[in-house]
């Protein structure tokens, strides 16, 4: 009865949708205007690694993961107001955010 109709998921794409679903958790706790900038980014950033990121590039994968986790747990304090976009060169992507 639980089965669902669509694909069966990888973990490593678990745990990205969990990863989205945590910050957009997150941006409920912060004031409207805060919220939309920051559902706004993440929105932007997942859908460009979904484009520029070589689904086989694991490793890669990973560090986003790990980078997206500390983000979120940052995200998730009171005293952070919101995120910021931070160019930073990397081999793979040009994209990754540091929080205020």
């Amino acid at each position: 009865m639980g089965a669902s109709s669509g694909p069966r998921l990888s973990g490593m794409q678990r745990q990205v949708l969990s990863l989205y679903r945590g910050f957009l958790r997150a941006a409920r706790l912060k004031s409207a205007d805060d919220r939309q900038k920051i559902e706004s980014l993440i929105s932007n950033e997942f859908r460009c690694n979904a484009k520029n990121v070589d689904r086989k590039n694991f490793l890669y994968i990973e560090y986003l993961l790990r980078h997206g986790k500390k983000q979120l747990d940052q995200l998730r304090s009171p005293d952070t107001v919101g995120l910021s976009a931070l160019n930073v060169s990397f081999s793979q992507t040009n994209h990754t955010h540091a929080l205020k």
